[in-house]
């Protein structure tokens, strides 16, 4: 008898940390219940200097008040960096298709590198290859090496070193709204429709 009680007890007690810890069962993942506080409660950025693959500088909060999504890649990479960026070139391309000149209703797409290897010289080779205007879409680094911690602590990104020249890394795609606040964090397989009907919306 007791000994039933007793894993009663421990049941509703693991039943009410997963409550809590899954957002009412809502989030069956830490990385959904982080995406679902994002949407909810938009989160600020740290600013960083970045360079792009012309060797302009800028922030990411030159682009407050435009709809702008943002994801984090390095050119050695083989595995999930190409996918990001091929979602971004079907988004890119269907957006100047559908308008020519300056369009200010346009996505703006910002990928930022971690690998301190990817020079400008690097970053506009790899921008060449999926034909990257650097206009609505920049490739970047960070200027200052103690920034790019801070920033990818702020998106949710973990880079490690797979101690072969290369890193093991999460993905996603970043939507941030029209103050510059991180909004939405997007599947990396994302259609190029939805991260921009959600961009768009997070400009709102």
């Amino acid at each position: 008898m007791r000994t039933g009680i007793a894993s009663l007890a421990i049941c509703v007690a693991g039943g009410a940390l997963l409550w809590r810890g899954t957002d009412g069962f809502r989030a069956l993942t830490s990385e959904a219940a982080r995406r679902r506080a994002i949407a909810a409660s938009p989160r600020d950025v740290p600013v960083a200097q970045l360079e792009d693959q012309d060797g302009r500088r800028f922030t990411l909060g030159a682009y407050r008040g435009q709809p702008v999504v943002v994801d984090f890649i390095y050119t050695g990479c083989g595995s999930v960096c190409p996918l990001l960026s091929d979602g971004f070139r079907r988004l890119d391309r269907a957006q100047q298709a559908a308008s020519s000149g300056e369009d200010a209703r346009r996505v703006q797409l910002v990928s930022i590198t971690f690998d301190s290897l990817d020079t400008p010289a690097r970053l506009r080779e790899y921008a060449a290859h999926y034909a990257a205007d650097g206009r609505s879409w920049r490739f970047a680094r960070v200027r200052d090496a103690h920034d790019l911690g801070p920033l990818l602590r702020a998106f949710g990104i973990i880079v490690i070193s797979d101690r072969r020249g290369g890193f093991q890394h999460n993905a996603a795609v970043h939507v941030l709204d029209s103050d510059g606040r991180l909004a939405r964090v997007l599947d990396v397989d994302a259609s190029p429709d939805e991260v921009a009907r959600v961009a768009m919306g997070a400009r709102q």
